[in-house]
């Protein structure tokens, strides 16, 4: 008698906190720049780096991450990862980038690298990018293609990972 197929996870396998990669990104940077201080605010004086350093920041959360979030909680599901998603969200940001949350971490390590004047953060940013995209986004668009099939094919050729 054959054996029965072990029923799919209706969930990504995400093997990482999403949060925490921009977390560490940005302590690692400044962690490093207290060992190896590279001074650039000449670049970019105080004030004018807050303002810019801050309008990232605060745009990155605002623009991504609470609009994604309450676009998918108005939807009928979870932001959380490891929750199974019930469709494929095209609204607001979903529009332009499939990962607006993803891509909302990552410019807010841009955003603290040049409020800060911290040339480490920058540096390790693209490690940011690629762990969230190895570990977390890749995970995601399995389980949705297995989920979803073309629906979720068709929506990965008109939108974007990133941008």
């Amino acid at each position: 008698m054959p054996m029965a197929e072990a029923p799919q996870k209706n969930s990504a396998d995400v093997r990482i906190f999403p949060p925490a990669a921009p977390l560490v990104t940005v302590l690692l940077g400044v962690a490093i720049d207290i060992l190896v201080p590279i001074k650039l605010e000449f670049l970019l004086p105080a004030p004018t780096r807050y303002w810019i350093g801050g309008i990232v920041i605060v745009g990155a959360f605002v623009g991504l991450g609470f609009w994604s979030v309450f676009l998918m909680r108005t939807g009928g599901q979870s932001e959380n990862p490891w929750k199974p998603t019930s469709h494929i969200e095209r609204r607001g940001p979903f529009r332009i980038t499939r990962n607006p949350m993803y891509l909302q971490m990552v410019l807010i390590c841009i955003g603290f690298a040049v409020l800060l004047a911290n040339v480490w953060i920058l540096v390790l940013t693209p490690f940011c990018a690629w762990t969230l995209q190895q570990l977390a986004i890749k995970p995601e668009e399995a389980y949705l293609e297995r989920k979803f099939g073309d629906d979720y094919l068709a929506y990965k050729r008109s939108v974007r990972r990133w941008i």
